[in-house]
């Protein structure tokens, strides 16, 4: 199948009949977990990713006493793909969750001051957990998708008398002030490909992730892959991030 799924990329077709820059089906449905404070289910043909965000009250860092904090994780659990293993997580879990956070934290999708609650002693904490519910490729797009949809849907719990957590009551929703979006680029020989599927995947040694705000502002950018990258190439990808983020940004 790895075989049959290069021929044809080569060759500028694939599997499914889409063009090499066309993404499969995408549905987004938002609130999907009953306790959570923001929730979301992502799912770009097969490949299906749910997030639920937490928040919970800590103490912020000594360097930023009058800021909220960001957690990102991500679970990989077994019945998501026969490649997943049960245990600690893997370095591919590992890298999905920073890249996701990198995106999501280095574009300024929250403001962090507003997570204040007292001045070097109480914020806010996000907690965006990413579970991979079926893996069928191109995971990372999927998965930062899943994330920005559950915190736009997020709502902000209060405190009582006591600073206990109460959930339920607020109307408020955590304020997201940019829609940043990753688009992932995967290159083939000199063939550009986006949103590859499990068999796909197996064919591309170099990929490129790059976050996008709704402003062109280009936020974030990790590489996967040992083939080398050339200014052009990598000018080429960010155009083509550029203008898919466009799209998909029409889904949330």
């Amino acid at each position: 199948m790895k075989s049959y799924a290069y021929d044809l990329l080569i060759n500028d077709k694939r599997i499914d009949g889409r063009k090499l820059d066309e993404y499969r089906t995408i549905e987004i449905k938002q609130d999907r977990i009953k306790h959570a404070d923001g929730s979301a289910v992502v799912t770009i043909g097969k490949t299906k990713v749910m997030v639920g965000v937490k928040m919970e009250v800590g103490t912020p860092f000594s360097d930023t006493p009058d800021e909220g904090t960001l957690m990102v994780n991500s679970e990989f659990a077994p019945i998501a793909s026969p490649d997943f293993e049960t245990g600690p997580p893997n370095e591919d879990s590992v890298e999905l969750a920073r890249v996701v956070d990198r995106g999501l934290r280095e574009s300024h999708c929250v403001d962090f001051k507003k997570l204040c609650i007292t001045s070097g002693e109480k914020v806010w904490t996000v907690f965006v957990d990413i579970h991979i519910i079926n893996d069928d490729g191109n995971l990372i797009d999927c998965s930062f998708l899943a994330s920005l949809a559950a915190l736009m849907n997020t709502k902000l719990p209060s405190l009582d008398d006591e600073n206990k957590v109460i959930r339920g009551e607020s109307e408020e929703n955590l304020e997201v002030n940019h829609q940043p979006i990753e688009v992932t680029v995967s290159k083939l020989e000199d063939k550009f490909i986006l949103d590859p599927d499990a068999d796909e995947e197996k064919t591309i040694n170099c990929k490129l992730t790059v976050a996008v705000r709704e402003d062109d502002m280009i936020c974030a950018l990790q590489k996967q892959g040992n083939l080398e990258l050339s200014i052009e190439d990598t000018k080429k990808i960010i155009e083509i991030a550029i203008e898919k983020s466009k799209e998909l940004r029409k889904f949330l």
